[in-house]
Order: structure tokens, then sequence, then C-alpha cells
């Protein structure tokens, strides 16, 4: 059996081979900087020595760049450099001993420009992404925790650093340059970056192609959204495509479990006027848009988006009573409201009611829950705000959003945001009240849907009369269950113990006076054969003006009522839906406090 090796030399209590020359040497010091123990007793003089063999190796990279057939002899160089970068980001890890020798070194401006280097080299070869990745990784550790070398990467990485690498194809290397870009960031810097837009933008575009990377991430949320500068800067100069990222991060901030602390309160009052006037200016190019595939779908998406971000603004109290009196806000999300009511029977339109749910729940329309975050932006603009309340009756918004009910799987939750919203606008408003109370019947809704889905409706009377077309159950969704079951929703609205206002499944009816109207027990008593409707979870009187929601399920036999109540003027009296946002599947909860 062969002797065993000796053991290599120590050098001030850190075992490293001697002397440092060759590719192994540097291997065995990267694996021994793996340990804390012998990060801490590294002299100044190991970093010296990997420093010489990295400017000696670079040397050829050099030499590559100016004569490009050079590259193919460019291997052994790669790999001691990369071995360089190895030893030198493992010393860094939590020793800031370790990084304050390797900057005294002037180590951090070797690596930059070597950087710069391997991008000027435009080849594709695995050893030369292993080098590039790995000086990145580098200079991120050395500036983690480290204001002093924070600043001597900043002083040789910005800009062209930056510019260089964050739109690069390699995923690794732009995650690892956005790195380096959070770690070195702070308020002074960000000064810097207003007036290199680019940069920002092209994080933006970072975060968009690679929406699982981490770093790209942290960047805009901990440190562009905490400049409204820089956001108002550069939100102009971003492509549609990159405001509905910018704006879907914005919206990730704000339905977090960590809530906006108070120095994020005045920096997202900044943000609320910025995407508030931007809304306003740019809310009508959603009626531009003729199908899916129209040319200007992102500007529409764009647009849609920003109505996401004002509907979680306005769930922040901080940030609520800012909006409610933003100037033309309430206004024109009440006229837009109208003209998608207006066009929604228009199959030219992405505003096309859709009348059946869809088994998959699976609906491709960018425009998906447009109308419903409308009416929810309503509803919150009016919260505990007589001066809304009494807008929306003077712009005729309440009939609007009354008959906004009906089926529409392009618009989850629909019928509950208006429940909600109508909550909110009749609160300690007896104007209003008055207003639903003394709704005159108008005769029936558009019943196409209906039609549609197998129904007719006949008015015999003051009845409405729902009948089925043939002997078959109207579907639940296309192709239909094997059950046959069926479910939809609907809203009724009651002063005292009458009904005088209703809608479920397309048809409306306002009642004239209480001596016409019918009393909630008789539509009960009803409701498994002729219109279902809804009744109240007990038979304690009810309140002066009162909004139920109910579900109606069916098959073969008489439907099945349920319902939920919400009361004017009285905060607990619903719970607001959960509604899915635009921007993912995050879940947000409901909030019983009025605003959601």
């Amino acid at each position: 059996m062969a002797a065993p090796r000796p053991p290599p030399a120590r050098l001030s209590g850190v075992m490293v081979p001697t002397p440092i020359q060759d590719l192994e040497a540097l291997r065995a010091l990267t694996a021994l900087f793996k340990e804390q123990r012998n990060r801490e007793t590294a002299p100044r003089t190991i970093f010296q020595r990997v420093l010489d063999i990295l400017k000696k190796s670079s040397q050829a990279v050099e030499l590559a760049c100016r004569d490009p057939p050079q590259v193919e002899h460019l291997a052994s160089s790669l790999q001691l450099i990369t071995e360089c970068f190895r030893c030198l980001r493992n010393a860094c890890i939590e020793c800031a001993v370790n990084q304050n020798s390797i900057r005294n070194l002037d180590t951090i401006g070797v690596a930059v420009d070597l950087i710069l280097l391997f991008r000027e080299l435009r080849v594709e070869q695995d050893a030369l992404l292993t080098a590039f990745r790995c000086g990145l990784q580098f200079l991120g550790n050395i500036a983690s925790r480290n204001e002093d070398s924070q600043s001597i990467v900043w002083v040789h990485a910005f800009p062209e650093l930056f510019m260089s690498c964050l739109n690069h194809p390699d995923k690794k290397i732009v995650a690892y340059c956005s790195m380096i870009l959070f770690t070195s960031l702070n308020a002074e810097r960000m000064k810097e970056l207003e007036e290199n837009l680019n940069i920002a933008i092209n994080v933006i575009e970072a975060h968009q192609k690679q929406p699982e990377s981490e770093w790209p991430f942290l960047v805009i949320t901990d440190h562009f959204l905490k400049s409204p500068e820089l956001v108002r800067a550069m939100y102009p100069k971003l492509s549609h495509q990159e405001r509905v990222t910018l704006l879907d991060v914005m919206i990730a901030k704000l339905v977090s479990d960590d809530q906006l602390t108070k120095g994020d309160i005045p920096v997202f009052l900044s943000h609320a006027e910025l995407i508030a006037s931007s809304f306003v200016d740019e809310c009508r190019a959603v009626l531009k848009l003729a199908c899916e595939q129209h040319a200007e779908g992102e500007e529409v998406l764009a647009t849609i988006r920003l109505l996401d971000v004002l509907c979680e603004m306005t769930a922040n109290t901080e940030l609520l009573g800012y909006l409610q009196v933003f100037p033309g806000l309430l206004e024109r999300v009440i006229d837009l409201l109208r003209l998608v009511h207006m066009t929604e029977n228009d199959a030219a339109t992405i505003f096309i009611r859709s009348g059946c749910l869809k088994a998959e729940g699976d609906i491709s329309s960018m425009a998906e829950g447009f109308k419903s975050h409308l009416i929810r932006l309503i509803g919150n603009l009016c919260y505990k705000n007589r001066d809304n309340q009494d807008k929306v009756n003077e712009l005729d918004g309440i009939p609007l959003i009354l008959d906004s009910c009906g089926i529409d799987d392009s618009n989850p939750f629909l019928t509950q945001w208006v429940v909600y919203a109508i909550r909110n606008l009749t609160e300690d408003n007896s104007q209003n009240q008055d207003l639903i109370a003394k709704m005159e019947e108008q005769g029936l809704a558009d019943a196409s849907l209906l039609r549609k889905m197998g129904f007719e409706v006949e008015k015999r009377g003051e009845k409405l009369i729902l009948k089925a077309t043939s002997n078959t159950s109207p579907p639940l969704c296309d192709p239909g269950p094997p059950t046959g079951s069926w479910m939809y929703t609907g809203v009724i609205i009651c002063q005292g113990d009458r009904v005088c206002w209703l809608r479920s499944m397309g048809v409306t009816a306002h009642i004239a006076s209480a001596k016409a109207a019918t009393p909630v027990a008789e539509m009960v008593a009803r409701a498994g054969r002729h219109l279902p409707l809804c009744c109240p979870h007990t038979t304690r009187p009810l309140r002066s003006l009162t909004v139920y929601t109910a579900t109606f399920l069916g098959g073969t036999g008489p439907a099945l009522v349920t319902c939920k109540q919400a009361v004017a003027g009285n905060p607990a009296g619903m719970a607001p839906p959960s509604d899915r946002a635009c921007h993912g599947s995050r879940i947000r909860s409901a909030d019983c406090s009025g605003i959601t």
C-alpha cells in the first residue's frame, strides 16, 4: 500500500497547499474556505496570491478580446479564473475581515474589468459562463452587509456592468447581477439610478421574463417602490407589458401579509396619485379592444391592471381617504361602468357577458373581472363618504349598479360586489335608501341569456313566471354535468317585510308600491314553482332596507335557496366576498369592515 501523502503546510492556523500556483491548489483552498474557522484565520497573503493568479489568467482573456481566434485556447485560463472567483467568493461568506482585506487589494476593480471582458467575448462556452457566474457571485458576497465594499462595487460596476448583465440571455447571470444591485443600492444611489433609467427598466424586464427569480423582485419591492420619484420617472418609459409587471409587483406588495409601515404610507400615497391619474387619463383605452387578438391588447391589459391596483389601494384605510377625493376618479369609474354595461351584449367587444359557467373555470379573456372590479372600486370609494354616495346618486349610478347583477362568467362574484356596493351606498343615507325603495317597474330585462339556457319569462299581472322551454334542466356548464343540476345567483332588496326590487337569472322586476309588493314569505313559498327567490336566514323582523344575495340550486325537484343578508347601516351585516386577483392565483380574504 502506498504511503500516505504528507499533510499540507499551515499558514496562521489555516491548512493550505504550498505554493498556491496551480488549479488543484486553488480548489483545495476553495474547499477550506467552506469552514468558518478557516475563513476567520486566513492571512492576507493568501488573497494576494489568488489575485496574482487572477491577473495573470485575465491576460489570456484580454488577448482573446483583441484576437477572437484565441478564444479556443482559453480553457485552462478560464478554469483558473473560475477557481479564483470561487475561492474569493467563499472567503467572503460572513467574514468582514476577509471582505476588507480582499477589497483593499483592489480585487473588486480587477473582477469587474474581467467580467466586462467576458461580455465582450460574445461566445457561448460552458467554461466561460461558469467563470462569469462565479465572478458575479464574488461581487455579491464581498458587498453583502459591508457598506465600504458596496461603495467600491458601485463605483466600478455602475452603470456599465449592470447595463451589460441585466439583459444577458443566461438567467443565472441576470439573477446574480440583480443580487449585486439589490445589495449595493441605497437612497443616495437611487438618485443616480433615476439618471440611468434603462437599468431600472432592465430590472422590470428581467422580472417579467423570470417571475420565479427572487432578486429582480426584491430590487423592485425593496428599492424601486420606495422611491416614488423613480417610479414616476420610469413609468411613462415602460412598455405596456413592463407596466403590467410593475403593477403586479405593486399589487403583491399591497396584498402581502406584511402591512404597509408608517414610512411606506407617504410613498404609496405618491404612487396612488400616479395610478389614479393614469387610470383617469387612460381608462377609455379598454373600449378600443374589439377582440382579444387586437393589436392594442397590451395597452388595454395595462389599463385593466391600473384598476386592480386602485381596488387594492382603496382596501387600505390609509390610502382610501386620498383616493376618495381624487378629482374625477369616481366620475370616470361610473362613466366607464356605464359604457361597459352598454357594450356587454355586443359580440365584437371583450365585455360580452358569458351566460354559462365553464366546467374547468378557465376564462381566457383579459377583461375577466373588469366589471366586478369597477363596482368594487365604486363601493370602496363610497365607504363612509356621504359626498361620494350622493355623487353616485346624482350620476344615476345606483340603477346602473343594480342592473349589473346577472349571470356573467367573465366577472366572478359580480352579484356579491353589487350587494357590497349597495350596502356602502345606502349606509346612513336615507336618500339613497328611498331611491331604491321607490323604484318603479320597468318591465322585463333582456332575457336573451335565459332563452339560450332553456328558459322563458312570462308576466302574468304583477307576477313573473319562469318556465323551461324543454324537459331538461338548465345546464351548469357546457356540456352539462351528468346530474343535470343547475345553480344561479340573485339579489333581492326589501323595505320592511316587502320586496321592492329583485334580480335573478337575468330577470329584473321593480315593485311600484307597498300595496302591490309581495311579502317575502309568499316569495319563498313560490321559490320551487316559479321564479326562484331568496329568503332570510331568520324570521326576525327586517330592517328598513335589507339586501339579500341568494344562491339557487335546482334539479328535478324544487329549488333549494340559500342567502346572505347585508343591512344598510350595519357594518357587520355582510362580509364582502373573497375575490381572485387578476395578477395571479393569490387569494385575498374577505374584510368585514366594509372595505375589501
